[in-house]
Parts: structure tokens; sequence; C-alpha cells
């Protein structure tokens, strides 16, 4: 809203300094610091209304050191990051920027997912909270939106570098002699490593089998999208499982797809860096670092030992928002690098349960690959300390997002 009144100062009246809001970097730093100052100020008050109010933990024994302790510490706490990610992007964001309405639409959806599950816990005093058939309901409808909107939506477009003989063409006729870009059109390609073209049509998927199967690529592009956000969210959610391990590993996560998004939208670089160019897919750099000073600005109060729990209100948000910022830089196929943790977490959960009932069938007797999962679970039985847990975790994150990124240059 700041952007638009400002931008209107200074059409109108030339007024002093209006004219730093039409750059994404001033609006990008306004943004981190004021949900920074959110996050911390009036996290701190959340935290203690929920304390009053006795919206704590119920720890289920499952005989991991210091767990007893953790009984009672506010929970819900993911209502501070999404409250300090949603104010800048309003003040600061181009609303009408399609992206940024799809983030939105993400946040809240997922947000409100997240908090009836919380609410049916604590309230409700079932530790099961929502049906696992009603949150994946919830994420596959967020996933058709997106996936859906992504497609047909006419902002949702690319721009490709023309081939060099055209780029000489266009010289030798004096017809825009820098052009080197075509014009903007609607595709299914995305991004995909460790390939020399670097990129990857979702609608070959199906034309093989027939040319004119193409104009059912969206059906492949909304199925990819839907498995992408359940995933990422389900992640994101098992993650969450002790004090500052998905906070901190969204951080690492987020502020990588914030470079991606920049250069992505980006002419110059996404030219000199031979990346994708995605028109008005900057504008979401707005959006990730409001996520990522609110994430921040929550870690004070998250880290060992917590002070608040986000909950599934934070950490289905920060999944689906980590998947649709991804589907929508087209860098999708990069998440199992940069959400290594994640994809780590998941199987460990999926590797365990399926283990147990294929012995449990075939002896009698259910076995386990992991002394507990998901995989953070498994360190704190071998004796490790959940402190250097999350900071060991974290320092593979942080070499998950050094070789995501030097993945684009080696093909």
């Amino acid at each position: 809203m700041l952007y638009y009144l400002f931008e209107y100062l200074e059409k109108q009246y030339q007024f002093p300094g209006a004219s730093l809001f039409g750059y994404l970097s001033f609006r990008a730093a306004m943004a981190v610091i004021l949900s920074l100052l959110i996050s911390t100020i009036y996290g701190k008050r959340i935290i203690s209304y929920l304390r009053t109010k006795q919206i704590g933990e119920t720890v289920r024994d499952l005989g991991l050191d210091g767990q007893k302790e953790k009984a009672g510490t506010p929970t819900m706490g993911g209502v501070i990051i999404i409250l300090a990610t949603l104010v800048p992007v309003l003040l600061f964001a181009k609303l009408e920027n399609i992206y940024i309405i799809l983030l939105l639409v993400t946040t809240i959806w997922m947000g409100i997912i997240g908090f009836i599950d919380d609410y049916i816990k604590k309230f409700k005093n079932d530790k099961d909270g929502l049906k696992g058939k009603f949150k994946v309901l919830g994420q596959v409808g967020l996933g058709i939106i997106v996936g859906a909107t992504l497609f047909f939506h006419q902002d949702v477009t690319i721009r490709e570098e023309l081939p060099v003989t055209q780029q000489q063409e266009l010289v030798a006729s004096n017809d825009a002699p820098t052009k080197k870009f075509g014009e903007e059109k609607r595709s299914t390609k995305t991004t995909i490593p460790f390939v020399k073209d670097n990129e990857f049509d979702y609608a070959d998927l199906i034309t093989w089998i027939n040319p004119n199967l193409e104009k059912y690529a969206w059906v492949i592009f909304i199925l990819i999208t839907i498995v992408i956000v359940t995933g990422v969210s389900n992640g994101a959610n098992l993650t969450d499982g002790i004090d500052g391990l998905a906070a901190g590993t969204s951080v690492i996560i987020v502020l990588t797809l914030g470079i991606f998004a920049w250069i992505s939208g980006n002419l110059i670089f996404s030219e000199y860096l031979n990346v994708m160019y995605i028109p008005r897919a900057g504008e979401i750099t707005i959006y990730i670092a409001a996520f990522v000073g609110a994430l921040i600005g929550f870690l004070w109060y998250n880290t060992y030992p917590a002070q608040v729990f986000m909950g599934d209100t934070g950490s289905l948000t920060i999944g689906g928002i980590i998947a649709v910022i991804a589907i929508a830089i087209r860098k999708e196929w990069l998440i199992p690098i940069l959400c290594g943790i994640f994809v780590a977490e998941n199987l460990s959960v999926i590797m365990q349960v399926s283990y147990f009932k294929y012995t449990r069938k075939k002896f009698g007797e259910g076995k386990r690959i992991f002394l507990m999962s998901p995989l953070h679970h498994h360190y704190q039985k071998l004796g490790y300390h959940e402190s250097k847990i999350v900071t060991r975790f974290w320092i593979v994150g942080i070499l998950l997002a050094i070789l995501t990124i030097v993945t684009l240059k080696l093909r």
C-alpha cells in the first residue's frame, strides 16, 4: 500500500525520496526490517498472550531427553511468522502482481489448515488434531489453485533468448539491436540441474506419445504441483520436532530461493548467468525478504530452550510457501537438493513405517531402521543434544544451498 502511496506522491508532487519505493532493493530492505521488528517486538506479546490463555504444548512421552521440560511451552506461534510476513508484504509489494497474490493465498490457506489442526489438538483435547485426509485435501486444493493459476494466467510468462542468427538479423536491420530476448509467452518449461540446456518442458512428458496431446499439458503440470506442495509442506511439518530446526532450515532455503527469484526477474543478470528470465518474478523478492525477517525474528524465541513452538500453524505454512515460490520461479526440480533436510525427514518416516509393516507381516514382529523417526529423533536417541543436532542440520542445509546454486553452472 505504501508503494502505491509514494508512487502517487512522486507523480503528482515530486515528493522527495518517493522514488526510492520504485527500487526493488529498497522495498526488500524495508520489508525485512519491518518483519524483524514485528516478529521480535510483537512476537513477545503474542507469546505472553498464548501463555496467559494456557495455549501450551502437550508433549507425548517418547523417552527423549529434555522432553518433559517442554510441556506447557506456548504453541501456535506460527501466527507470529504469518503476521510478520503479511504486514510488510501488504505495505511494500505490488499487490496486483500475480505471484504476490498466489503467495498471499498460500499463506492464508495453509495458515488456516494449520490453525485448525492446532486448535483441535489444544481445545478439543484431540492429540491427533485435524484428520490426515483433511490436511491432504487442503494441500491438494492449494496445489490445484496454484497449478491452474501458474498455467493459465496471462501474466505468468517467460522470455527466451533469441537464437544468435536472429539476433544478428536484428542488428543488421537496425531493429532493436540490443534485443536478445523474444516476446513474453506462456510456457510449461522449467529448470532442471546437470543438463546442458538446463531446461525441461512438461509438455514433453506426453507429446512423445502424440504431439496433439500438448493441449493436456496442464493436467501434468497441476498434478506435479500438487505433489510438490503436499510433499514440501509435510516435510516442513515433520522437521518441526526440536527447537529451532524447522525455522533455521527454512531461513537457509528461502534465502537461496530469494537469490534465484531476484536473478530470474532481472533481465540483465538472468542473461549473464544464463538463468530463465521470468518477467515480474522479481517482486517475489519482497515476499521472501518479509518471510526471512519473520523466520529470523521467530527464531529468536524458538532456539533452545524454546519459548514458543510454531505448531502446524507455522510448519505447514512454511512448507507451502517454499513450494509455491520454487514452482513460481521454475526451480522446483532443485527442491530435492535445496530442501534435502525436509526430504530426509520425509524419507526417514516413510522408510521406518514401510519397513516396520513389512517385517511385521513377514516375520510377525515389526523391526525398525532408525531408533526413532523423523530423523532428528534418531540422533536424539543416540545421545546427541538437540542444540548440536540443530546446528549440524543447519550446516548441512547451508552446504545443500551452495550445491543448489552451483548446479546451475554444472551442466
